[in-house]
């Protein structure tokens, strides 16, 4: 996918500038980063969840976060036909399936603690299979890690 580094370029962090020199420090943290993410986006296996719905759903979460600036970065990448997962209104449009991904998603992002087994059934029940269960969990949990991430170097950017 990618080859620039998503987590610094949203943060805006400039080559010459103090972050730039902490992050440095970092390369290796930020490598890995990188390859997480095209590793969740574009697995060599995909299953049952597209690359195009899991760069909407990334969208999705970061709008859910409050981050637009990273939203803006997923929006920009999303195919035209699956833009509608990163519509926080939208709810599935009678797809069973889809609705049990965007309730999981908003609610995993939103309210973690709140997240139950009864919320993996749900997902088997729309008819997810167990590992596409595990890449949507993959993709919500480095999302929300990138989220993170993100704030905070841009926290740290603001001190420095």
């Amino acid at each position: 996918m990618a080859t620039e580094n998503t987590t610094l370029l949203t943060v805006g962090v400039q080559p010459d500038g103090r972050l730039a020199a902490i992050v440095e420090g970092r390369v290796d943290i930020m490598a890995l980063t990188q390859a997480t993410q095209d590793a969740v986006l574009n697995p060599r296996e995909a299953g049952g969840i597209t690359p195009a719905q899991r760069t909407a759903l990334a969208c999705r979460m970061a709008r859910l976060s409050g981050d637009e600036r990273l939203a803006a970065y997923y929006e920009n990448l999303i195919p035209e036909g699956t833009r509608q997962l990163a519509d926080l209104v939208y709810d599935g449009g009678g797809d069973t399936r889809l609705a049990a991904i965007i309730r999981h998603v908003d609610l995993v992002t939103q309210a973690p603690r709140d997240a139950t087994r009864d919320d993996i059934v749900a997902l088997r029940e729309a008819g997810m299979a167990e590992a596409d269960i595990v890449r949507l969990a993959e993709l919500i949990a480095f999302i929300n890690y990138q989220i993170r991430v993100v704030t905070g170097l841009r926290l740290l950017g603001e001190i420095v």
